[in-house]
């Protein structure tokens, strides 16, 4: 066992807040509970270390860039408390997806201690409807087992999105489950008959729900209608431009476990300018990112403003911090992630009163935020 280290402060545990310290090393050791002076750190908030499963890029690069990128874009991503993500591929022909996924199995494979770990890949294209491609280019194909098998061999498939319409993916969905991936209903231009189907076939989540799929008309209800009746997962961009908080608050009574992801670009941790998002050129213009038809096109969100988002929307901050880490580990199937308690990871992020950065720990090792 190397050094134990230790933080105080409030702490959000497995079983609710608690106020005092915790001692770690790689895991979480003990948690004790104690009166705390100001001096010993009570004014600090402790938090699971975020999770986000849709991220393309920051910092200026793009995960379809290959090589470093995602060493990059981890790195990037970590400073805002991200301590665990899937890196995300564009619609692109299948030599493009697979330079990507080259540089992501690095990246998996050899974790970087100053970066956000990366878990694997979610594919986001190209087996989507050429009719919802939001941000995605023009280059969609129907999926087959085999073709997803070539890639996920290159790099472990955590997450697939698919519009269940197309072709035979629904009859596909199973097949890609047993793989271990989890596939995602999204930039679908299907119905709710179809997005229901998809769940009874094995589904078990949507992408960044209400964009880049069928909505809530009453009289024809879309694959937005069918995850607010059915899904227990979704995946949300709480950025404020994406969705309206009004339908954000409806999402979270119907969907328990909804949770954030970023759906970051290049353009993330940028200042206004011109970015990639694979292919295509995209434009960040105080905070939004679009294409040059005007678009939305990603975003340069990070989970810490997440974070803060979901708290003015409503939440309490105990719910927004699940819905940061927790969900999104448990989706994963990751019981030693994404919690406070014996034995998890020491993946671990410290706020102040303001639910400002103050500390990142990833697997105990203090990421230096200067």
């Amino acid at each position: 066992m190397s050094e134990l280290r230790s933080l105080q402060g409030r702490i959000l545990t497995s079983e609710g807040w608690r106020r005092g310290g915790i001692r770690f090393d790689r895991e979480i050791r003990t948690i004790e509970e104690r009166a705390l002076k100001t001096s010993d750190g009570d004014e600090f908030i402790i938090l699971p270390g975020f999770i986000d499963l849709h991220v393309h890029g920051a910092a200026g690069v793009d995960l379809m860039q290959g090589g470093d990128a995602a060493r990059t874009v981890a790195r990037a991503h970590v400073r805002h408390g991200t301590t665990a993500l899937l890196g995300t591929t564009m619609t692109a022909a299948e030599p493009d997806i697979a330079h990507a996924l080259r540089g992501l199995a690095t990246a998996i494979a050899e974790p970087d201690p100053e970066a956000a770990r990366v878990l694997g890949v979610h594919l986001e294209g190209p087996f989507i409807s050429p009719q919802r491609l939001g941000a995605q280019p023009p280059l969609t194909v129907e999926a087959t087992l085999e073709s997803v098998q070539r890639l996920h061999a290159l790099a472990p498939i955590k997450v697939l999105t698919l519009a269940p319409e197309i072709g035979h993916h629904t009859e596909l969905i199973p097949q890609l489950s047993a793989l271990g991936i989890r596939v995602q209903i999204g930039h679908s231009a299907g119905t709710y008959e179809d997005g229901l189907a998809a769940l009874r076939a094995g589904a078990s989540g949507f992408t960044h729900l209400f964009n880049g799929m069928t909505g809530v008309d009453h009289y024809t209800p879309g694959i937005a209608a069918a995850a607010l009746a059915h899904a227990e997962y979704a995946e949300l961009i709480p950025d404020l431009q994406h969705v309206h908080p009004g339908a954000i608050r409806l999402a979270l009574r119907c969907i328990p476990r909804l949770y954030a992801v970023t759906d970051a670009t290049a353009a993330t941790g940028m200042p206004d300018g011109e970015y990639a998002l694979g292919s295509q050129r995209v434009h960040k213009c105080l905070g939004c990112v679009r294409l040059a038809s005007g678009s939305l096109a990603g975003s340069a969100l990070t989970m810490d403003q997440a974070l803060r988002n979901l708290v003015d929307v409503g939440l309490d901050l105990a719910d927004a911090a699940h819905r940061v880490s927790t969900f999104p580990a448990d989706y994963l199937g990751l019981a030693d992630h994404g919690r406070i308690a014996v034995g998890a990871c020491a993946d671990l992020v410290v706020l102040d009163a303001q639910l400002r950065i103050v500390q990142v720990h990833v697997a105990g090792r203090a990421v230096d935020l200067s």
